[in-house]
């Protein structure tokens, strides 16, 4: 089974919850789509969520989110083929992945295109008291291109990404007190794009700190959706 759900910022109490809920196995797929908190401070801070994680059954699989440091900036992480896309992980932590960005990866049958990454909007207020912020939160130009070809050149099923095309932003989760004149969306403008231009049966996306669904596009933060379509609360 695969599972998907959003942001967990460094916790991991809902999924070790879930998991020992629903008994899950080494034939599961838990997807977490982005700001997952593993590679937050680069360091042996972030040992703990992975610590707890590892002695999970089902594989992590990560998008990138804009709270968090990519993997290939970090010493301890290698690459890997896995479901037929390129994947990062620590060999101290094998069942934690994290995708790369434009891979398409066959899940149970089911084809996932992953974008990562997305601006975060309270990046001067972050720079202002010292916290994490990384200038490459967002798809690149490489990024972006290499998306763009798969997408020519490739079929896939599903999406997974982090934030949303602009057209679905949820603006009932706006945070109050930010100008939204000064917030850069040309992440959220270029998969606009992206979502004219393909077929899919679902996309599921996190950054937005809600549940909701319009249309195909699936907002995850608390909870859990299966590819079977069902939705699971703990």
């Amino acid at each position: 089974m695969i599972y998907y759900t959003g942001d967990i910022h460094g916790s991991t109490l809902e999924i070790v919850t879930f998991c020992m809920r629903f008994k899950s196995t080494k034939d599961d797929t838990i997807v977490i789509l982005g700001d997952v908190g593993a590679n937050y401070f680069g360091d042996f801070r972030d040992n703990k969520l992975k610590e707890a994680f590892s002695k999970l059954e089902p594989t992590i699989f990560c998008i990138h989110g804009n709270h968090e440091m990519r993997p290939w900036n970090i010493p301890t992480y290698k690459t890997k083929e896995w479901n037929g896309g390129t994947v990062w992980y620590e060999e101290k932590y094998p069942n934690i992945l994290f995708a790369k960005d434009g891979e398409i990866y066959d899940i149970e049958g089911t084809k996932h295109l992953v974008i990562g990454g997305a601006y975060s909007v309270d990046k001067f207020y972050r720079l202002s008291r010292g916290y994490g912020w990384w200038e490459d939160e967002q798809p690149s130009e490489e990024i972006k291109w290499y998306v763009e070809q798969q997408i020519k050149e490739k079929e896939f099923d599903v999406i997974l990404s982090h934030t949303c095309p602009l057209k679905y932003e949820p603006i009932e989760t706006f945070l109050p007190g930010i100008d939204q004149s000064t917030v850069d969306t040309s992440t959220e403008e270029w998969l606009d794009k992206i979502e004219e231009s393909v077929d899919y049966k679902a996309w599921y996306c996190g950054h937005w700190h809600i549940n909701k669904r319009i249309d195909k596009i699936h907002f995850l933060f608390h909870g859990f959706e299966t590819n079977q379509d069902l939705e699971i609360y703990c």
